[in-house]
C-alpha cells in the first residue's frame, strides 16, 4: 500500500467522525460511559467479524499483550477525559481545547524517524485550528477560570489522543485487526465504571438505538480501523492537519439535519480549514 493510499484511507476516519455529534445527539439520554460500553462493543464486534472474514484473525494471536494494553488504554483514557471535560466545563470551550490534537499530531509527528516537520505543516495546522476554533466556539468570548478543571481534562484528552496516534507508528507491525480488541477491552472497562458512576438510561425510540448502532459502526468503530492504517502507513502530518475538516463537516451535517443554523461562520471556517489543508498538503508533497 502506498503512502498516499494509506493517507486517503486514514482520512475516511475524519469523514466518519463528522457524524459523531449527530449520532451522539440522537442517542440521548444514554449517559456517556454506557454509550461508550455499547458503541465500542459494537465496533469491536464488527472488527472481529472483519478480521475473521479477511483471514487476519490468526495474526491477532501474535500481537504482544503490551500492544493491546496500549490501544485499550489510549481509547479508554481519551474518551473518559473527553466526556468528563464536557461535564465540568462548557462544551464549546472544552471541545475547542480537546481539538488541539490535530495540531499536536502535526507538530509531534515531526519527532518520528523518517519524518520532517516543515514550515508549511505548522502554518497549515495553525490556519486549520483557527477554522476549528470558529466552528467549535461559535465566536465565544473566551475561557472562564470557573471551569479550570474541565479545561485541564480537555487538554489532557488532546495530548492523550495525540500520543495514541503518533505512538501507534511505533507499533506499526501490529495488524489493524488488533484494533477490534482495543475496542472490546474499552467497552468491557467502561461497563463497571458506568455501573459505579452513572444511572442506567437506555433509548426509548428507534432513532436512539439506530444512533448507538451508527456510532458503533462508524465514528466509534470503523473509524478507528482506517485511522490506524493512516497513522501507521500514511502521511501523519497531512492526516493530522486534514483532521480539522471534522468540526466543519460535523457542523454541516447538523445544519442539514436541522439541528444547527447556517451562518457566515461556516464560510470563514471553510476558507481557513481548506487553506490550511492545501498549505500542509503542498509541504508534504514537496518533501516526497
Amino acid at each position: 500500500m502506498s503512502r498516499t493510499s494509506a493517507t486517503a484511507i486514514g482520512f475516511v476516519a475524519v469523514l466518519l467522525w463528522a457524524l459523531l455529534a449527530l449520532f451522539t445527539v440522537g442517542s440521548a439520554p444514554t449517559p456517556p460511559l454506557l454509550l461508550n460500553t455499547l458503541s465500542f462493543g459494537i465496533g469491536g464486534g464488527v472488527g472481529l467479524v472483519w478480521a475473521w472474514a479477511t483471514g487476519s484473525a490468526a495474526q491477532m494471536q501474535a500481537v504482544p499483550l503490551r500492544v493491546y494494553a496500549f490501544g485499550a488504554i489510549g481509547l479508554l483514557a481519551y474518551h473518559l477525559l473527553y466526556f468528563s471535560a464536557l461535564r465540568l466545563a462548557p462544551a464549546a470551550e472544552a471541545g475547542l481545547i480537546a481539538y488541539l490534537w490535530p495540531l499536536l499530531i502535526v507538530v509531534f509527528s515531526g519527532l518520528l524517524p523518517s519524518e520532517r516537520l516543515r514550515a508549511g505543516h505548522i502554518i497549515g495546522a495553525l490556519l486549520g485550528f483557527a477554522g476549528a476554533a470558529i466552528i467549535i466556539s461559535g465566536g465565544g468570548a473566551g475561557l472562564s477560570g470557573e471551569y479550570l478543571s474541565g479545561y485541564l481534562l480537555a487538554l489532557l484528552a488532546a495530548f492523550t489522543w495525540t500520543g495514541y496516534s503518533v505512538l501507534s507508528r511505533m507499533v506499526g507491525s501490529a495488524p489493524t485487526a488488533s484494533v477490534a480488541i482495543f475496542c472490546l477491552v474499552t467497552s468491557a472497562l467502561s461497563l463497571p465504571l458506568h455501573l459505579i458512576f452513572e444511572e442506567t438510561v437506555l433509548p426509548s425510540t428507534v432513532v436512539g438505538w439506530a444512533s448507538i448502532a451508527g456510532l458503533g459502526l462508524g465514528p466509534v468503530g470503523f473509524a478507528f480501523y482506517v485511522w490506524d492504517i493512516g497513522c501507521k502507513r500514511g502521511d501523519i502530518q497531512l492526516l493530522g492537519t486534514s483532521s480539522y475538516a471534522a468540526p466543519l463537516l460535523s457542523t454541516l451535517v447538523l445544519v442539514l439535519a436541522g439541528i444547527a443554523e447556517p451562518s457566515t461562520t461556516l464560510l470563514w471556517a471553510a476558507m481557513l480549514i481548506t487553506g490550511g489543508a492545501l498549505i500542509a498538503a503542498r509541504a508534504s508533497f514537496a518533501s516526497e
